[in-house]
């Protein structure tokens, strides 16, 4: 059983952390969920682990600069596809939206209209990751659903 809750000593947040493979549309295939003391690039080696069944059908993966490191070295070596490191340009002050990120946080802010994955309430990793695929089936099954007009 992995550690369920750890501290986060960056961003000062005591919990866990949620790994997104997204596609162009926002649409998970792959996730992990670990504690929060896991950093980033080491959280995405549950990620790779999944993207080997994919392998055949991704050409460029896009990280945060987060990710930046062993994890390029490892894809390198291991993957058939191309990961490319987003980082912010050097003039920039301040906010500014960067299109290949936004993708993967636009599916972070969807998460926080279920309510079960706005707080750590869950005391096993392995429920908070179902309640991930839960709510992102739940997404899909919307996107299937024809509109209905209420006129």
């Amino acid at each position: 059983m992995k550690e369920s809750i750890g501290y986060d000593a960056n961003k000062r947040v005591k919990g866990r952390k949620r790994h997104l493979g997204v596609d162009t549309l926002g649409l998970i295939w792959a996730a992990d969920v670990t504690s929060a003391k896991v950093q980033d690039r080491d959280g995405s080696l549950g990620l790779l682990r999944q993207a080997e069944r994919l392998e055949d059908t991704l050409q460029v993966v896009f990280a945060d600069s987060a990710y930046r490191g062993a994890l390029e070295q490892l894809v390198a070596h291991l993957c058939d596809f191309e990961l490319q490191i987003v980082d912010k340009p050097a003039d920039q002050k301040g906010f500014a939206v960067h299109p290949k990120r936004w993708i993967v946080e636009r599916t972070f802010a969807w998460f926080m209209k279920y309510r079960r994955l706005v707080r750590d309430y869950e005391y096993l990793v392995n429920v908070s990751l179902a309640n991930v695929y839960w709510a992102m089936t739940h997404r899909m099954l919307n996107y299937l659903k024809p509109e209905t007009n209420t006129c």
